[in-house]
């Protein structure tokens, strides 16, 4: 692996660990119910960096707010500044997938209703093909 690849997946790293310092209050109050394999036995990770290309301008990714390996599938929580970025979302939902991701949107407000959010994505998860 060439210095210049390596050097930017360990930038790429450092951003989502700085990510998940940075939680919101949302993505915190999911992953105390998501965390440790306790969705149905699913591990669930958060802020991870998915590459879908790379070229010779770099690397391209985003960073899933949680994502299930096992099921390949993003769970994406969409608060306020998604309003302002739909375009954005719409474009990172169709090249996922196009790569293959299932991707699940949940809003901010939807957590109001805990019980309903883990139903919602335990029946997504199930849903999906391993």
């Amino acid at each position: 692996m060439a210095l210049k690849t390596y050097n930017r997946l360990k930038s790429i790293r450092t951003l989502a660990r700085e990510l998940r310092k940075e939680a919101t209050d949302s993505e915190k109050l999911l992953w105390v119910q998501l965390r440790n394999r306790q969705l149905s036995g699913y591990k669930i990770i958060r802020q991870h960096p998915l590459i879908y290309s790379s070229d010779y301008t770099g690397m391209h990714f985003f960073i899933a707010d949680f994502y299930c390996h096992a099921k390949k599938s993003v769970i994406e929580l969409d608060g306020l500044v998604h309003q302002e970025r739909q375009e954005y979302d719409l474009f990172r939902d169709e090249v996922m997938a196009e790569k293959g991701f299932n991707i699940l949107r949940i809003k901010n407000e939807e957590l109001s209703d805990m019980e309903k959010v883990l139903a919602k994505i335990r029946l997504f998860l199930d849903s999906v093909s391993s």
